[in-house]
């Protein structure tokens, strides 16, 4: 098993949700317990996903793939997910990804050397009025981020990684 038997008693605890002919409805749940323990979906997890709630693994990897939210491939300690949507690149969202690019030293989809910040573009969160927003590790949103606002979070995060914290 690659998963842990809590990863399992917490899918158990999501199944318990549906209707037990109906597992498959809890595949977007089993994913992010997933993803929560390993940091990333492999097609070994999700095929054992798969197994687990009597589906065809195709179908799970079809889930995995069309949302944004998880991580196909490994990604740094925290993956951070800047809004570039239209009414946030219009609010400074575009500046934003630009000061962390150049703070952390990579572009979209890679990973710092040091392996603690993965960067993204991230679709529509649905703040637009904050811009410019983003989520940490799919878990944390951040509004309004200045220049300042930016540092910070990054000085946190990076002592956050050296501590050994997780957000």
């Amino acid at each position: 098993m690659l998963l842990s038997e809590q990863a399992f008693k917490k899918i158990d605890r999501e199944l318990t949700k549906f209707p037990a002919d109906q597992k498959q409805s809890a595949v977007m749940a089993a994913l992010a317990i997933a993803q929560d323990e390993k940091g990333w979906l492999s097609p070994e997890v999700m095929e054992e996903i798969a197994i687990y709630l009597d589906m065809a693994p195709i179908a799970v990897q079809e889930v995995a793939t069309f949302y944004n939210m998880y991580n196909l491939k490994p990604t740094g300690k925290y993956k951070i997910s800047v809004c570039t949507n239209l009414p946030c690149a219009l609010r400074d969202g575009e500046r934003a990804a630009h000061f962390l690019k150049d703070k952390l030293g990579i572009d979209y989809r890679e990973t710092t050397a040091d392996g603690v910040f993965t960067l993204v573009e991230g679709e529509c969160m649905g703040a637009c009025g904050d811009s410019p927003v983003l989520l940490v590790n799919n878990k944390r949103m951040c509004i309004q981020m200045s220049d300042d606002r930016l540092e910070a979070l990054v000085a946190e995060l990076r002592s956050d990684a050296t501590a050994g914290g997780a957000q």
